[in-house]
């Protein structure tokens, strides 16, 4: 609810930027920067552990990326996985990008990348009927427990 309230459809500049201007990569969850990308965790996870990985330069689409940041960006993406894989051991995962509002992106103007750990039956009563995601780890502690792992 909170992020249907405050975030959904209202032109609030860029959630990625901003925090990329925080002074304290702790407080602004950013887990983990190359000279081209970083590592933040989802302030609205769809599980626990769910991070995004992004380019530190506000671009919308892939092709705007020079190859070196593409690169750059894969490689982190991996990373991001086999880090999540050893803090919290999942199933599977979801990782995917949404490019533009019609694909899905909530905010188009920065592309990024979610890296979703998934395990079986993690959609239940809740998620499905109750409309509401229930997380057993607080988020600060969900990135306290995998950012010495980068």
């Amino acid at each position: 609810m909170q992020y249907v309230s405050t975030a959904a459809g209202k032109d609030q500049g860029c959630i990625f930027c901003d925090h990329l201007a925080e002074a304290d990569d702790i407080a602004a969850g950013i887990l983990h920067r190359t000279s081209s990308c970083f590592v933040i965790v989802n302030a609205f996870p769809y599980n626990t552990g769910h991070l995004m990985v992004a380019p530190i330069h506000h671009v919308a689409e892939l092709d705007a990326l020079s190859p070196e940041t593409r690169g750059d960006l894969m490689e982190l993406v991996t990373k991001t996985v086999a880090v999540v894989k050893e803090g919290f051991e999942p199933e599977g995962f979801n990782v995917g990008i949404n490019l533009g509002a019609a694909g899905g992106a909530g905010v188009p103007g920065h592309l990024h990348v979610h890296v979703v750990p998934r395990w079986v039956g993690d959609t239940n009563f809740m998620s499905t009927i109750g409309g509401a995601k229930v997380l057993p780890e607080l988020l600060a502690d969900t990135a306290a427990r995998l950012r010495g792992l980068f």
